[in-house]
């Protein structure tokens, strides 16, 4: 199970992001988001299970979607984007068992919300603020659903 608690993701005067940090850290959740996608979209062809199918599914629409807003903002913070798939996506692979590979998927979930709430609260653009926030709750409602299909 991946702690999900709520922590404070408002902006703080005191701690402001440069760019070139920003960009970094955008293209390493690119990177780790592109792997998520690839894991969920390669473990729904797996199985015949419709409930986790969807799930499957679900997650990786969702993961595809981050993928779109992340190359969006860090081209208009001027940034070169990554053309990487996070390490993530082999280590996952590399699971055989479909249930132990959602579990370690849900960790890498977790792992996408820690760097969201390091992160958000340091960025003060009104519109990738909100966009951060958007994905650090969808990311643990996908950790909740995950979880509910683990148990």
């Amino acid at each position: 199970m991946t702690d999900i608690a709520e922590a404070d993701i408002s902006p703080h005067e005191d701690s402001p992001i440069g760019t070139a940090e920003l960009i970094d850290l955008l293209n390493e959740l690119l990177e780790a988001e592109r792997a998520g996608a690839k894991v969920a979209l390669e473990s729904g062809r797996q199985t015949r299970d419709v409930a986790l199918v969807e799930l499957l599914r679900g997650i990786y629409e969702d993961e595809a979607r981050w993928c779109a807003m992340l190359l969006r903002q860090i081209r208009v913070l001027g940034g070169v984007v990554s053309p990487r798939i996070g390490a993530f996506h082999a280590k996952a692979m590399a699971i055989e068992n479909l249930k132990d590979r959602l579990v370690f998927l849900n960790r890498g979930q977790g792992w996408v919300v820690r760097k969201l709430r390091e992160l958000t609260p340091r960025v003060h653009d009104p519109a990738l603020h909100a966009d951060l926030a958007h994905m650090l709750s969808s990311h643990v409602a996908n950790i909740t659903l995950a979880n509910s299909a683990i148990a």
